[in-house]
């Protein structure tokens, strides 16, 4: 019994719709660490703009917020404690279950408040 050279038409076709959902999660993956990543370096930088502003005699929440994009300015949360400014975040997630489950931190202090 031998094969004819065009029987496996199309197989490299199903292959690929059965790999993409692996692929298409994979990805999601991916940028979702990404996303917390880049929202840790934030925080940490809204952080360290609130000291340098506190340590100026500015206001720190004011120095926090003008250090972060707009997009996540809104759900930025600023704690000031004596010398010490903490900024808290949720990173941007396609998914809302995922977005809720994450939060990065961000923590600077003055020396000498």
């Amino acid at each position: 019994m031998s094969r004819s050279p065009g029987s496996e038409r199309g197989q490299a076709a199903v292959e690929l719709l059965g790999a993409l959902p692996a692929l298409l999660a994979l990805t999601l993956v991916v940028f979702q660490l990404l996303a917390v990543g880049y929202s840790a370096v934030l925080a940490a930088t809204a952080a360290e703009a609130g000291a340098l502003a506190l340590g100026a005699g500015a206001d720190p929440r004011a120095g926090v917020r003008e250090s972060l994009p707009g997009w996540s300015r809104a759900g930025a949360r600023i704690t000031v404690s004596g010398g010490a400014i903490r900024v808290r975040m949720r990173p941007p997630s396609p998914i809302e279950a995922v977005a809720r489950r994450f939060e990065v931190m961000g923590e600077a202090a003055v020396e000498g408040l």
